[in-house]
Order: C-alpha cells, then structure tokens, then sequence
C-alpha cells in the first residue's frame, strides 16, 4: 500500500490500486493486524451484518465505538458479536436527550430502514421513514466523521430524497458518490442488489467506488478491461459463488425450532408444512421449478389466487439451483409463496441456517431472539462478504486522509 507522506499529488490511478492492494492485504490477513484503528459508528445495524464486513471477523481493522437499533433482539445479536456497546431505542429520540454525546468516529455506516422507498411498500408517497437519513447525517456531524456509507434498497438513487442527501452532505464539506452493487459480484452466493452512497471530506470517493468485482457471473463470462483503471474486475475474479457452494454439505434439518447445539446445526431446523404443501413441494421436483409448473402439472392443488394472477411472480414457490447463486432473501424465506425459497431437491423451504449462509454469515455468528426475530435479522442484513469490500474502499480513502 501506498506511503502518502511521500506522494505530492493522489492521482485516480493511484487510488484505483490501492483499493486493489487493500483487498490483497486484506486477504493475506495483514489489514486486521493494523495498530491504528479507525472508530466506527453503525446506525440502523440490525444484527450488524455491515459492521461484520468492516471488523476484524472479516479481515478489517475498523473499531466499533457505537450502534444503534430500536430492535432489541437485533441490539443483543450485535452485542453478542461485537461488545456491549449497541444501543436500543429510537435514533430520534437518542439524539434529542441532551445527556447524550455521539462518540467520536472516522466513519459512520448504515441503512435507514428502506421501506419507505421500496417497490413493496404501496404507500411510499409520504412515507416517514424515507426521512430517516436525517439523523444519520447529524450522527454524521456530530460524531466528526470524515467518511460516511449510506445503504438502502436500488429505488433511493435518483428519487427527490436521494437529491436531499448529497446536498446535505454537500454542505457538511462532503464528496459523495453511488453506486448499485450486487453481492454476488463480492463473493456473496445470493443475487441482491443494494445502493450505497459514499461520502468523503478529503478525496473524490469515485476513486475507489465502487469497487473492482472479485466475482462474475458464468453466464456472462468475464473479460478484462482495457486499462487497469478501467477494469470493473480485480485480479483473477472468480466465477460467482452458489447454492451448492453455501449449503450442500449441511444434512437434512431436524426439529423446528432454534436448537441448543454447535453450529451450523443450531440454526438448521424445518418446519411443520401440511399434507397439502407437502403435495405441492412434491409436485415440482425439479430445480428452477416455480408456481406456474404447479399449475401445470397439479392444477387441483394450485391456489386459486395463482390460477387468476396469469403474469408476473416467476419466483413465487420456485426452486432454487444447485448451481446458481441464491435470490434475495427477504425476511420470510421460510415461507416458499414468497419468493424462490424451495431447496433444490428436498421436498421443504431452506432454513435459517442455509438463509444466513446465503447472505454470507459465518457459521459462529451468534443471532439472539425466536426463530422469526432472527428471521428478521438475517433478511434485513447487508451480507458481510458485500460490506467487506465497501469497506476496502472505505479504508483505502482513509489510508489517503491528510496527516
């Protein structure tokens, strides 16, 4: 990595492989070894999936100084990973008591809750929580951060809000930048997409954002850029990760609730479908199989919803592919009339084990709370491998702070 004591002038060129570098580093291990911590703040952390990616358990060295979440179990999970010092309650509410000092911190990272901006969410219009942002950039200020990360669902870019932001942080002496990234590009075996708004006091965050793909799909094959600078792929990416990759070694689950055992098998349990979605799981044996197979091939044992609803939900009671990366998976993928949530083979919904795998989790990651709270936690997360490499950005920017 580059010894900037000595650079007169930081150039794009440079910036672009150190990001490079970072990563390099990182992956050898050298970067968790690093003396010098920057402080990191997590707002609206759920169970910590970004600090996850930015902390040492995945090779970084960003030190957490403080979070916050109005969830209680998604507060214990944080705490049980990362120290006790996760804050529950209403940001808000926080901010507004005069007894309270934001900590000082170099980066503040996180999510405003997204439902305001989603395609899900039929009433977005006038939707409060899309002003959420707010006391994310006070925290921002409050806390002197020279560098921040927004992360929200793809429809924030580009919406009056999104516009909102950027002057806000413009005004805070800010350069920010965006980008759409998917996880499966970062080493994540599940397709999800998420837009990140980066933020920085002293260096144009284009440079470095958004970084180089260490993945690609094998459908659309991979060829080199033009120009190192041009590249969107680092050294030697891979092909992306899959299902099969993440969860073919784990044995059928047993029970159908959290179980007091090692993991993975603590977090691998069934459920108890009826004799009807047994009949429905088994009529559609094949992998990629979705509900317009079911209609097709049992149309006695189609909801009659589905018969009705002729276009759209190709995904809705599908089968995933043994060798595709996983879909989204959203906080109900225990429920297969939710999206493609159906094992490849095995007649039942994937588990919450094969859930957080699929979203990147470490086997040993603790999650505290019931079987749909931590449900919640592993659907609502930033998959850490994904916020491993927004923070090789992150730090690569850091590492050019003025001294």
């Amino acid at each position: 990595m580059a010894d900037y004591d000595k650079i007169s002038r930081i150039t794009r060129a440079m910036m672009v492989r150190e990001e490079e570098a970072v990563y390099q580093a990182r992956a050898r291990g050298q970067i968790s070894k690093c003396r010098v911590r920057p402080g990191l703040i997590d707002l609206f952390c759920g169970a910590g999936g970004m600090t996850l990616g930015f902390s040492k358990l995945c090779g970084h060295c960003f030190r957490p100084v403080w979070a916050n979440d109005n969830n209680r179990y998604a507060v214990e999970t944080y705490n049980a990973n990362f120290g006790r010092h996760c804050t529950e309650g209403s940001i808000n509410y926080i901010l507004d008591n005069p007894d309270f000092e934001v900590p000082s911190a170099d980066v503040v990272i996180g999510g405003p809750p997204c439902q305001g901006f989603s395609l899900l969410n039929k009433n977005r219009d006038g939707d409060s929580r899309k002003q959420l942002w707010r006391p994310y950039m006070d925290v921002v200020e409050r806390a002197g951060a020279s560098i921040f990360v927004m992360e929200n669902v793809p429809q924030l870019l580009n919406t009056f809000e999104h516009g909102e932001i950027k002057e806000s942080a413009r005004q805070l002496g800010f350069r920010t930048t965006d980008a759409i990234l998917c996880a499966a590009d970062y080493g994540v075996p599940q397709r999800r997409f998420r837009a990140f708004i980066i933020g920085c006091r002293f260096q144009d965050p284009s440079t470095v954002f958004p970084p180089k793909k260490t993945n690609y799909n094998p459908k659309n094959g991979y060829a080199p850029g033009l120009s190192e600078e041009m590249d969107a792929y680092g050294h030697n990416p891979r092909p992306w990760r899959t299902v099969r990759n993440a969860i073919e070694n784990l044995e059928p689950p047993i029970d159908t609730d959290v179980r007091k055992v090692p993991p993975p098998y603590d977090l691998h349990f069934g459920r108890t479908p009826t004799e009807l979605s047994k009949k429905r799981y088994r009529a559609i044996p094949k992998e990629g199989m979705n509900r317009f197979d079911l209609q097709r091939r049992a149309p006695g044992l189609t909801p009659a919803c589905w018969i009705r609803k002729t276009s759209g939900g190709t995904d809705l009671f599908g089968r995933l592919w043994w060798d595709r990366a996983a879909f989204t998976i959203r906080t109900e993928f225990f429920k297969p009339e939710k999206g493609r949530y159906l094992h490849p083979v095995q007649h039942r919904p994937i588990t919450h084990r094969e859930a957080a795998r699929f979203q990147s989790f470490p086997d040993d990651f603790v999650f505290k709370g019931t079987k749909i709270e931590i449900a919640k936690q592993i659907g609502n997360a930033v998959p850490p491998l994904l916020a491993a490499r927004v923070a090789d950005a992150v730090y690569s920017l850091w590492l050019a702070r003025p001294t």
